[in-house]
């Protein structure tokens, strides 16, 4: 029950696309060009790529090439997440456990955030996916910090393949959520990382 991602922006705005980095095995090179073709009514510059890096270290311009494909580094622009740098974070709300969410200031400018990755048991988090491309992807470190707390990590149901009652997750949608509108784009991948499912649309959904 959500349009699709062509319907979801007019001429004149812009989207962000939000994309993991090297740590993840996301098949951007079958993703993208389905996506960016919902996408062709809009010119290249109203369309930026931000590398969901949450605490990791910043990626080189190799591996941007080869996570995106350098047609698509050539063609857009590319802007990474600095947790550490409060500079670049915006306070975009506090979730219902108190957690004050800041998020990446430029991302809040977009008139639509796509969130991509894939679905896998995350061993607290429940699964990877759906919010934490927001949160702890292009999130401060003080927000993640928060998220990843003991009090959390000790939750019962902070484990594999839990997600309702799971405190993580719980928090880490309702974050992403803090920054709507936004428009998801999952997949499954089987153990020789083939795609299995494809979920598009609504996050919570």
């Amino acid at each position: 029950n959500h349009r699709p991602v062509s319907g979801s922006v007019v001429a004149g705005q812009k989207v962000a696309i939000i994309f993991s980095d090297i740590t993840r095995a996301t098949p951007y090179h079958i993703l993208l060009p389905p996506l960016l073709d919902a996408l062709s009514h809009l010119p290249d510059k109203d369309i930026t790529f931000f590398c969901a890096n949450g605490t990791h270290r910043q990626a080189t311009t190799e591996e941007l090439n080869a996570i995106l494909g350098k047609e698509v580094t050539g063609r857009f622009r590319i802007r990474q997440n600095d947790a550490s740098d409060l500079n670049q974070q915006k306070f975009a709300g506090t979730t219902s456990s108190g957690n004050r969410i800041l998020l990446n200031r430029e991302i809040l400018e977009y008139d639509l955030r796509i969130l991509t990755g894939f679905i896998e048991p995350h061993f607290f988090a429940g699964f990877s996916g759906g919010g934490k491309a927001l949160m702890p992807g292009m999130a401060s470190l003080e927000t993640v910090r928060n998220n990843h707390a003991i009090r959390n990590l000790e939750h019962p149901r902070a484990r594999w393949g839990h997600t309702s009652g799971n405190p993580l997750w719980e928090e880490v949608t309702e974050a992403a959520e803090l920054a709507a509108p936004l428009f998801l784009l999952n997949v499954t991948l089987n153990r020789d990382k083939e795609i299995t499912g494809v979920f598009a649309g609504e996050l919570r959904e």
